[in-house]
């Protein structure tokens, strides 16, 4: 009997059920390779999720002290999910540091934020700031179709840069803020010890736009969360748009605002 009832808790451990374990704000919510954090709007007024990728030696619990950028997604009525990485850092193409498959792990945060949210891809808009916003680029190269949009901020690519045609043709409709006086992550792109590079902005986005069918003729100037952005509005699945300020290596609630109202979240 005893034998019996212990195999019948281990299937029930197994369980999809059993595994879906309540977490939030403040506990975890696991998944195969790591776990994400979620926050949701008081009022229950949910209509999607902001997925946000950390800079560099931060972490999901970090992430939801920044407490501007969490209250201006949820007033979009998004959930805020905080992603986490391995020791403050991502593995990507490039990256510093190699500790994880980050698309298979971040295939399993979709899959998760579907089932136990029902968050489908058009309701799902990604983003992060730094190396974070480095991670995003590469997820809408490699994942595009699981999202609606990205909002980013002072990152993109490293080198060795993708070509176009590593990336999915599905890339989504972007908004991306970078500092001319950005000495962090700069838009020329910097060397980081002897083997690694950050990638050049410009050249970043020129291969999103290639991929995309971007008609760059037809780029026109817009104001994006008063700043002068560049805006090419005729891609395979809507605007590319970039937006440099004179500021350095930040992230402004404000320009989240702005960024998730142009990608169609409005308040």
């Amino acid at each position: 009997m005893r034998i019996y009832l212990l195999a019948m808790l281990a299937a029930a451990l197994a369980s999809p059920i059993a595994a879906e374990v309540p977490c939030g704000a403040s506990t975890g919510c696991p998944i195969p390779g790591g776990e994400y954090r979620i926050a949701f709007p008081a009022d229950g007024d949910v209509r999607g999720a902001f997925v946000y990728f950390h800079g560099w030696k931060g972490s999901a619990d970090l992430q939801m002290e920044q407490r501007p950028l969490v209250a201006m997604t949820l007033a979009h009525h998004l959930a805020y999910v905080a992603v986490d990485g391995i020791e403050g850092g991502w593995s990507f193409p490039g990256s510093p540091t190699v500790r994880r498959d980050e698309r298979r792990f971040i295939g399993a945060l979709f899959d998760d934020l579907r089932q136990r949210y029902h968050f489908t891809p058009d309701r799902i808009v990604i983003g992060g700031f730094s190396i974070g916003a480095s991670m995003a680029w590469y997820t809408a190269c490699q994942q595009g179709e699981k999202a609606a949009g990205m909002v980013t901020f002072s990152g993109v690519f490293w080198n060795p840069l993708p070509k176009p045609s590593d990336c999915v043709s599905e890339i989504p409709p972007m908004v991306h803020f970078h500092g001319r006086a950005d000495t962090t992550f700069p838009l020329e792109g910097r060397a980081i010890g002897d083997h690694f590079h950050q990638g050049d902005a410009f050249k970043s986005l020129a291969i999103m736009r290639q991929r995309a069918r971007c008609d760059v003729t037809e780029t026109r100037q817009i104001v994006v969360g008063g700043i002068v952005c560049d805006d090419v509005p005729d891609c395979l699945r809507g605007d590319s748009i970039m937006c440099l300020h004179n500021r350095g290596h930040e992230a402004r609630a404000g320009w989240l605002d702005a960024g998730l109202a142009v990608l169609g979240f409005p308040k």
